[in-house]
C-alpha cells in the first residue's frame, strides 16, 4: 500500500509547477513574529484535474489494501468527482495552516474537513505533491533558520518525523509537505515540554533510529540519526523503515 502512495505522488509531483511566494528576510521575520506560516491555500498550485485524480487513486488504495471503509470510500469518490473538492481541501488545509504565535490553530469556522478523520487521512496524501513542491522553494531560503515554532513554517503542519544531523541537531520533518526545519533537540514538539526528566529516549541496535517520547503528553516522535548514517534522511523511506519503532512506542502506551 505505501509503495503505491509513494508512486502516484511521484508521478503527479513530477509536473505540479513551484508557486509564486514572497521569501524575502523581512517576510520570514513577519511571519515568525506572528508565529503564521508562509503559506496560503491560494498559493499552492493546484491543478483541479490532478487533484481529483489524486484524491481518486489514494482512495482506492487504501479501500483496496482495507484502510478505510467501503462507505467511506464511496463518500470521497463522490467528492472526487465534485466541485466542491476545492473547497474540502482548502478547509482541510486550513485546519492546521491558520496558526498564531499560541501555535494553535484558529478555530475552523464551518470548515467541513474539521473532525473528519478519514477525509484528514485522505487529503494528507493526496496533497502531498503539491505541498511538496512548495516545500522544495522554501526549504532554499536561508531566512527559516528564524523559525523557531514546533510546526512547519511553510504549511502548518505537524511534524511526523526528525533528523538528527552530524552537528547534533534536531531537524522536524512535516507530515504534510515534508519541509526540515530546526527545533530543540529535547523539547517535546507537541505539547512543548522541556523537562528532560519528563523526556524517554530509546534507539534501534545499531542507533541509525530512535524515538522521542513525551511522558506529559504521551505523544512520540521517530527519528533517524545522521550521525551514524552513510546517506541524509529518506522521509518516505524512513518512515517506512520504522514501523517496527511505532509499534514499540505504542507497546509503551504513548501515540
Amino acid at each position: 500500500m505505501h509503495l503505491e502512495l509513494l508512486e502516484l505522488q511521484r508521478r503527479v509531483h513530477a509536473r505540479v509547477p513551484l508557486p509564486s511566494l514572497d521569501l524575502g528576510a523581512e517576510a520570514f521575520a513577519r511571519h515568525e513574529a506572528h508565529g503564521a506560516p508562509l503559506l496560503q491555500f491560494e498559493h499552492i498550485p493546484l491543478e483541479l484535474s490532478d487533484l481529483r485524480l489524486m484524491v481518486r487513486q489514494t482512495v482506492d488504495i487504501l479501500r483496496r489494501h482495507g484502510a478505510i471503509e467501503q462507505a467511506d470510500a464511496e463518500r470521497l469518490q463522490s467528492a472526487g468527482r465534485d466541485l466542491t473538492l476545492l473547497a474540502l481541501a482548502g478547509g482541510w488545509f486550513r485546519s492546521a495552516a491558520d496558526r498564531t504565535a499560541t501555535g494553535r490553530p484558529t478555530p475552523p469556522g464551518g470548515n467541513e474537513a474539521a473532525g473528519d478523520d478519514v477525509l484528514d487521512q485522505v487529503f494528507t496524501l493526496a496533497m502531498r505533491p503539491f505541498l511538496g513542491r512548495c516545500a522544495e522553494l522554501v526549504q532554499q531560503r536561508e531566512g527559516l533558520g528564524l523559525w523557531t515554532h514546533p510546526y512547519c513554517p511553510a504549511c502548518g503542519g505537524d511534524p511526523d518525523f526528525a533528523v538528527v544531523t552530524p552537528a547534533a541537531e534536531r531537524h522536524l520533518l512535516c507530515g504534510r509537505c515534508s519541509l526540515q526545519w530546526k527545533f530543540e533537540a529535547l523539547t517535546c514538539p507537541f505539547c512543548r515540554n522541556a523537562d528532560r526528566s519528563r523526556m524517554t529516549t530509546f534507539a534501534t541496535q545499531d542507533g541509525l533510529y530512535r524515538v522521542y517520547a513525551c511522558n506529559a503528553c504521551h505523544r512520540y516522535l521517530k527519528a533517524y540519526d545522521s550521525r551514524y548514517a552513510a546517506r541524509p534522511v529518506l522521509h518516505d523511506v524512513d518512515t517506512l523503515a520504522t514501523l517496527p519503532l511505532d509499534a514499540a512506542a505504542i507497546q509503551r502506551g504513548y501515540a
